[in-house]
């Protein structure tokens, strides 16, 4: 029951989730389950059940697996909410473990949230928002801006009306984005979702605990034992009254230092940043916006910059640890100082001088910038390979800039590189969001296949295989610097640089002949159908006393390859469904043989009534670009047609949450 004065006839049943271990994400999650992470020497699930409680709720149903229950049901034992644990022997989802906690005694609603939850907003207003939307599933999202995404994510709460525990299958595994509420929506029910004006700081990796750090500090509970110690540039807690802080450590906060935790002289944190009870920072060091847990050691002169280390790692001196999550046996210096030989520890302590300073060479280089310095690494790296790229293919480059020249065929050619960067940039706000993950093996096996292909051209002298390989290259480079899933984002753009290349001289000249034969053809009858008196001789079209040649060049394969490009750039930049920019890019084909076929005609009517060398010359070469204008009416007809054949999603209408004080209950 909730025990507000509005609230108190609301019967609610609480289900918090509690994920197993992560075996993909990063070595500490393989370790101890995300909601057992410690923020001040406390779990977040202890928090969050304390909070719950100082919520007003009596009474919780927590839900794991069995290979985690033990340390579960220690957090729940500790913490001031009264629980019952629920452990899943068999993996049930998330809607599954709904079912297995509410199907009992669903009582008037329930709650489900993540054990993860950081900052829990006030469960009265959960409620209130949820009845007055008179929806039969609440998705509660966090406001604009929050953390991964500037349209908002999902803040892992849901606030159900029990009528919904009908549509999850009564055994196995069911979740509830993908399972329970495309049931509740195909049986006419009402999902509605709410926005918070905070974050509740939930998360499921590395840098997703840390930001929850900060929501953490934004969010702090007022009966939280404080201690205020400087020198400091802002605020900094320190939890307990034995932490040695030297005189000489520069803190600038929101920083939480635990119990018996000592900082030695020269150290800087900065926050948002937690060390653990019975942690040490030594000499000289610094920490970042990162988090030391208990017991954590970390020698002098050492740089921690947004990582975690786990309980009882010991970083050696001179060491830099940045953007990773370290547990005891993945830290490849030594955990445990002891004495050695002489000629053991020389070799040691060089290859320390040397990791020291080939961690900190992209720092010295790259002073300069303003920018994080990773990020500078990583284009100068970028920028490299790409100048090593042009330098190695600039051979077939040059030919192609020839043939772009020289060719009518292909002079669309030319364009295609710049239209691939641009669309490359027009996607940058999904990229970003997208992790870094180079696959080595993947992307050395292409890479290798690649040059197999360009060796072969060489061989057989063969320029169309040269110039594939080119684009196999790049595919290859990107698979190797940045991984599968920059891959499937970028596969299209890769795809279109494809159209810049020629085709092979057998194919070329296996259809020039039949194409220059169709488009005489198609020619004449568009002559005949609108009365003309038009006799063919071959290819040379004889029309009131003049004669027109249809010569090679004007078989339409510059349409083509013109009008493909043009396609592809469609398809790139508009976010329609795969089977409109199929159709789109299938469609270009036609629309070629059209605009080539009354290119033709039209001009071999005009050469009717023009005289004069000069004109007839002018007239062909503008006729092609004509034709443009034409191909793109076109296509936005065929969009404009296709968005009038599809429906649009309604609009769903957000209902903003109201921040509220916690409210403080006194124990009875």
């Amino acid at each position: 029951m909730i025990r507000g004065a509005v609230l108190q006839d609301v019967d609610l049943r609480t289900v918090v989730l509690v994920g197993g271990r992560d075996f993909g994400r990063c070595p500490l999650a393989a370790r101890l389950p995300m909601a057992l992470w410690p923020i001040g020497d406390k779990p977040v699930l202890v928090r969050l059940l304390d909070r719950l409680a100082d919520e007003g709720v009596r009474a919780a149903t927590v839900c794991c697996a069995d290979d985690i229950s033990a340390a579960v049901r220690t957090a729940c034992e500790i913490s001031r909410l009264e629980t019952a644990l629920l452990v899943e022997e068999l993996t049930a989802g998330t809607a599954g473990c709904l079912r297995d906690a509410a199907s009992g005694d669903p009582g008037d609603l329930i709650m489900v949230l993540s054990g993860s939850t950081v900052a829990l907003p006030s469960v009265e207003g959960l409620i209130e928002a949820h009845q007055a939307s008179d929806a039969d599933l609440t998705m509660v999202f966090s406001p604009t801006g929050a953390y991964e995404t500037s349209r908002g994510s999902s803040a892992e709460i849901f606030l159900c009306h029990p009528r919904i525990l009908a549509h999850i299958p009564v055994g196995g595994y069911s979740d509830i984005k993908e399972t329970l509420i495309p049931s509740l929506l195909r049986a006419g029910g009402v999902v509605r979702p709410a926005v918070l004006d905070h974050e509740v700081g939930s998360f499921h990796d590395r840098s997703g605990y840390l930001h929850g750090l900060n929501v953490f500090f934004r969010d702090l509970a007022s009966e939280e034992h404080c201690v205020c110690h400087g020198p400091c540039d802002s605020e900094v807690v320190v939890r307990g009254p034995d932490a040695d802080v030297h005189p000489s450590a520069r803190l600038c906060g929101p920083v939480m230092i635990g119990d018996r935790a000592r900082i030695a002289e020269g150290a800087a944190i900065i926050g948002p940043a937690t060390i653990g009870s019975d942690a040490v920072l030594g000499a000289n060091s610094v920490v970042v916006r990162s988090a030391l847990w208990a017991h954590a050691e970390v020698g002098a002169q050492c740089e921690i910059r947004e990582s975690v280390l786990a309980d009882s790692v010991v970083v050696p001196d001179g060491s830099q640890v940045v953007e990773e999550a370290v547990v005891v046996d993945a830290w490849n210096g030594p955990s445990v100082r002891t004495a050695t030989p002489s000629e053991s520890h020389n070799k040691n302590e060089r290859a320390k001088v040397i990791r020291s300073r080939a961690r900190r060479l992209p720092e010295r280089l790259f002073r300069w910038s303003p920018h994080p310095v990773r990020d500078v690494s990583c284009v100068f790296c970028g920028v490299a390979i790409l100048a090593a790229l042009l330098w190695s293919y600039w051979p077939t480059i040059a030919n192609l800039m020839q043939v772009w020249q020289r060719s009518d065929e292909y002079s669309s050619g030319l364009l295609v590189p710049f239209l691939a960067a641009y669309a490359v940039w027009s996607r940058r706000q999904d990229l970003r969001s997208v992790s870094v993950w180079p696959a080595v093996v993947a992307g050395i096996s292409a890479f290798v296949f690649a040059q197999m292909v360009r060796g072969m051209g060489l061989y057989f002298m063969t320029q169309a295989a040269e110039r594939l390989s080119l684009v196999l290259t790049a595919t290859a480079l990107v698979l190797l610097m940045l991984g599968w899933k920059y891959l499937g984002k970028l596969w299209p753009v890769l795809l279109f640089l494809c159209l810049m290349l020629p085709w092979p001289n057998r194919i070329q000249s296996a259809i020039a002949l039949p194409l220059q034969g169709w488009s005489t053809t198609s020619a004449v009858f568009c002559l005949e159908l609108v009365g003309y008196g038009v006799v063919r001789d071959g290819n040379v079209i004889h029309i009131g006393g003049s004669s027109v040649a249809v010569a090679e060049a004007c078989n339409g394969l510059r349409m083509i390859t013109a009008f493909f490009v043009i396609s592809g750039l469609v398809a790139l930049l508009t976010k329609r469904a795969w089977w409109e920019k199929l159709i789109i890019l299938i469609s270009s084909l036609p629309i070629a043989f059209l605009c080539n076929t009354l290119r033709l005609a039209v001009t071999a009517m005009f050469f009717t009534v023009l005289e004069g060398e000069a004109w007839e010359r002018r007239f062909h070469d503008w006729g092609g670009y004509a034709m443009m204008p034409l191909a793109l009416a076109i296509v936005i007809g065929e969009l404009w047609l296709l968005a009038q054949l599809t429906i649009p999603p309604e609009e769903v209408e957000s209902t903003i949450i109201s921040r509220r004080q916690p409210q403080h209950v006194a124990d009875p």
